[in-house]
């Protein structure tokens, strides 16, 4: 063994080649009792809501990452019912804001309010202190009232007349919004899309779940009693808590990394985009990643992970260019080009 001599302030000489090295240390393996609690979350969710396993498990990992998520589609798919779903089967609370032009900041964060027994102004919260906030048609409301959300989507807190105040741990944003109806809206900004993890399209049923759907209904099925259809709490937000711990000790390779940034930086040079993904998305795709990878019972990351959860966190932070869009330039056409140009790591 080399011990290093008592005097002398030179380097430490390198061990000898014969030395036993310290193994790196291993991640932990994923709780298989945490991953079972979100199974039944998915399970539970399927009481209520057909057809929507892959939004289901897209929730999930937006709530292991702490983002916000958009759901887009076309009215009777079931977005506030899968959001109101997710809610119970966590036991967490949820507050819903039917988002209007005439919908003012301090209706989704609060404000001050005078109380003539005390003659002074007092602090109301609004809906924004819950758990998980469906903000309903949120493109239906001014670019202000949006802006409203920018500080608790980023820095989940809100801050009145000077003094910021915590939201609730965790605290989530799933924002709705209908993607064949412009009359009455307003896009929403770059600026604000950038802050949500996900985007979720959510499909028309096929026939067969469509056939379930109607079978439930005819059963006695209210969407509105989600105890009578049998729903009940299977994980809470201690769960949430232990499970996001383990997400953060997933282990990503500096190749699997590598090749994130490559597939976030070939939608920079893509011609038919006048906007690529920016470093935030970046980030954002690790993140999801790592969580889908724990989901899946591995404790490290694979490319495949990186390519499962491109669409939905990227497609809502890349622009076309408006003569691609004439051309029948889609989003998920030019991320379908840019994973099959990028080279994958082996």
């Amino acid at each position: 063994m080399y011990t290093r001599p008592e005097s002398g302030p030179g380097p430490e000489p390198a061990p000898r080649p014969d030395a036993p090295q310290a193994a790196a240390p291993q991640p932990p393996t994923p709780s298989q009792s945490l991953r079972s609690a979100l199974a039944g979350v998915r399970t539970e969710v399927g009481k209520s809501v057909v057809g929507q396993d892959s939004a289901v498990t897209s929730l999930l990992i937006a709530l292991l990452c702490q983002g916000h998520v958009l759901l887009e589609g076309v009215p009777g798919v079931a977005k506030t019912l899968l959001v109101r779903s997710l809610a119970a089967s966590l036991s967490l609370d949820t507050k819903r804001v039917q988002f209007t032009p005439d919908l003012m900041p301090g209706d989704v964060t609060g404000s001050l309010v005078y109380d003539a027994n005390t003659a002074q102004f007092s602090f109301r919260e609004g809906p924004v202190f819950t758990n998980l906030m469906l903000a309903d048609e949120i493109n239906r409301t001014p670019p202000k009232t949006q802006a409203s959300l920018l500080e608790a989507m980023e820095e989940r807190q809100v801050s009145v007349d000077g003094v910021p105040r915590m939201l609730p741990d965790p605290f989530v944003v799933i924002a709705t919004q209908n993607p064949v109806e412009y009359e009455g809206t307003y896009p929403l900004p770059e600026a604000q899309l950038d802050r949500f993890l996900l985007k979720l399209v959510l499909p028309l049923p096929e026939r067969e779940e469509e056939v379930e759907v109607l079978a439930r209904h005819a059963a006695g099925f209210d969407p509105r009693d989600l105890r009578g259809a049998g729903l009940q709490a299977v994980a809470d937000a201690d769960v949430l808590a232990r499970a996001r711990a383990e997400v953060s000790q997933v282990q990503v390779s500096r190749e699997v990394l590598g090749y994130a940034v490559d597939v976030c930086r070939a939608t920079r040079h893509s011609p038919s985009l006048s906007l690529g993904v920016s470093p935030r998305g970046a980030t954002a795709l690790l993140r999801t990643s790592r969580a889908w990878a724990w989901l899946s019972g591995r404790s490290f990351v694979t490319p495949d992970d990186v390519k499962a959860l491109a669409h939905p966190t990227l497609r809502h932070r890349i622009q076309l260019r408006a003569e691609a869009e004439l051309e029948g330039v889609t989003a998920e056409g030019v991320l379908d080009t840019v994973l099959a140009s990028v080279p994958v790591p082996r």
